[in-house]
């Protein structure tokens, strides 16, 4: 038999108080354990990193939160993550972690299964979503309720394999999601390919859906945006093409085929592809300025996705975020 013993902290970490009077103050308790009279940012604004097993502050001062647990009377992180604080509730965001869905989140995810009135959905969670038949648009948009005949058509609609978007709309009792493509913008994606990054690196934007305009490509390149880290970049389509637009196709939002693309906007979506995968490899939060001054280099580098190695990823990240 072993016994496993836990090791004081090597160094103290450095707190601010929002209300000013805990400061940085450090108390030594007999054992030679840590214990912080503040939590929250360190000096300079920085978010302190902590590993598991590492003691935080006193729990008499503050709550724990998710990632912390309470031993000896200190809050202990339970993962490796920054620490972060709210009012007296301190958490440790996990550094690498799966996505978690909040209502309202727009995502990008995957039919996993077809279901009797309910698809199965990989939104890459901890769990899969689910996607009700009454939560999305039958084609031509059109609004009246479901019927048998709709449930029979069910994998004309969205199939095992196929990419979609949709939107959050509430949760289950068991914790599963449930997601609703009511809005013509959501359903199935098409005309394009599919880039994954770290959840974290996607941030709460006003929109989640981008175009970057010519001379990204004939007719530009558009980028879905979802917060489970699952970015869509495909086919621009004009103004006239989108929800509410003359040409506006609401009979083709269940369309499986993809439209015949010229190698000039292959060319342009490989490109936007690749600026968004190396962002994401250099920990580099995802926007739309970034993409579109990313491609901006490129074009002007003569540089585009096959030609995007490593060495030139850090010139392009050098002059983006210098």
């Amino acid at each position: 038999m072993f016994k496993v013993t836990r090791q004081p902290p090597l160094r103290s970490l450095a707190f601010s108080d929002a209300d000013g009077d805990a400061g940085m103050d450090v108390d030594v308790d007999d054992d030679e354990r840590i214990v912080y009279a503040g939590a929250g940012e360190g000096a300079g604004g920085r978010k302190d990193v902590v590993s598991p097993g590492e003691v935080i502050t006193s729990a008499k001062e503050f709550m724990r939160g998710h990632g912390t647990y309470v031993e000896d009377d200190n809050v202990v992180s339970s993962v490796a993550g920054t620490v972060e604080r709210v009012n007296k509730l301190v958490s440790v965001q996990p550094l690498s972690s799966r996505y978690t869905p909040q209502v309202g989140d727009l995502v990008i995810g995957r039919i996993a299964e077809v279901g009797p009135s309910r698809w199965r959905v990989d939104t890459g969670a901890r769990q899969d979503a689910v996607l009700m038949l009454s939560s999305v648009n039958l084609p031509g948009g059109v609004q009246r309720r479901k019927i048998e005949s709709d449930a029979l058509k069910m994998r004309e609609f969205l199939a095992e394999g196929d990419l979609l978007v949709a939107e959050v709309q509430s949760f289950f009792g068991d914790g599963a999601t449930s997601l609703h493509t009511r809005s013509l913008r959501y359903g199935k994606l098409r005309n394009g390919l599919l880039v994954t990054v770290a959840p974290r690196l996607v941030r709460r934007l006003k929109s989640h859906f981008i175009h970057v305009p010519p001379p990204c490509g004939p007719s530009g390149v558009d980028v879905v945006l979802g917060l489970n880290g699952w970015v869509w970049v495909s086919l621009g389509t004009g103004e006239a093409q989108r929800e509410g637009g003359e040409g506006f196709d609401a009979e083709g939002v269940y369309r499986a085929e993809n439209d015949e693309i010229e190698p000039d906007a292959r060319r342009a979506i490989t490109t936007v592809a690749a600026v968004v995968a190396a962002l994401a490899a250099a920990d580099v939060a995802i926007t739309d300025t970034l993409i579109a001054d990313g491609y901006g280099w490129a074009a002007r580098a003569g540089v585009d996705g096959r030609m995007l190695d490593a060495h030139t990823a850090q010139r392009m990240l050098g002059a983006l975020v210098a």
